[in-house]
């Protein structure tokens, strides 16, 4: 069964937008776990306008299950995540200023500088991950650098699977052969929702888990948290 771990963000940007602690951000994340979800995912930017790096810190006792923290490996990140130590911290290349990713990493380029920054993180016992577009030599490169695993960029899958092209998943069906043949363990993420999951998890070989915020929390403000979190789990056996 694929993992479920939901990005919490957009909690964190609804209780931003009025200040204090409504919605109670650490809530959430206890019931999303008491739901059945099995991993609690955040990205702190630089800005803070969702996550605050405070929240980070708050969470670490809270989150029971699997708790993964992305962003760019910029040095405060990478001191927080070392102070937090989740289990698992995937590599984003978000732009300063950026409202959400819209890239994979150029694992070639930035081959050295990944491969330190992996390293200081597998050195203090925590599974590393790198967002990547489904690419073969992206795929490649990541394996070079000794990342754990990757995270495939899913925005261009969702939105032909939204136009009825179904054959947008070829790419990463492909990516995910090689990810297996070059033993990368296999994440996904970023505009998956109820109406195209169950369809990419079924064609994805050897897929262990994916990260789901913005349209888990959309769904959930008309079927209700709970609900949608046991939607997401069925759909993923």
């Amino acid at each position: 069964m694929t993992k479920l771990s939901v990005n919490i963000n957009k909690i964190a940007t609804l209780r931003n937008a009025r200040g204090g602690n409504v919605p109670d951000l650490l809530k959430v994340a206890t019931d999303i776990q008491k739901f059945g979800g099995q991993g609690i995912t955040i990205h702190p930017r630089p800005d803070e306008r969702h996550i605050r790096y405070q929240d980070a810190r708050d969470l670490k006792p809270i989150v029971y299950t699997e708790y993964n923290i992305e962003g760019n490996p910029q040095h405060n990140f990478i001191d927080l995540v070392l102070e937090c130590k989740p289990e698992q911290v995937t590599l984003v290349p978000d732009a300063i200023g950026a409202i959400t990713s819209s890239a994979g990493w150029d694992t070639i380029k930035n081959e050295s500088y990944l491969t330190e920054v992996i390293q200081e993180f597998q050195r203090n016992g925590i599974r590393t991950s790198i967002f990547v577009d489904p690419i073969a030599e992206m795929i490649e490169g990541a394996k070079k650098t000794g990342t754990d695993r990757i995270e495939l960029y899913t925005e261009a899958f969702a939105h032909q699977y939204g136009l009825g092209n179904k054959n947008g998943i070829d790419p990463y069906v492909k990516s995910a052969v090689l990810a297996n043949e070059l033993g990368l363990g296999i994440n996904a993420g970023h505009d998956l929702s109820l109406d195209n999951i169950q369809f990419f998890h079924q064609n994805i070989p050897g897929l262990l888990e994916v990260s789901i915020g913005h349209a888990l929390i959309a769904e959930s403000l008309y079927l209700g948290l709970e609900n949608v979190v046991n939607m997401y789990l069925h759909k993923l056996k």
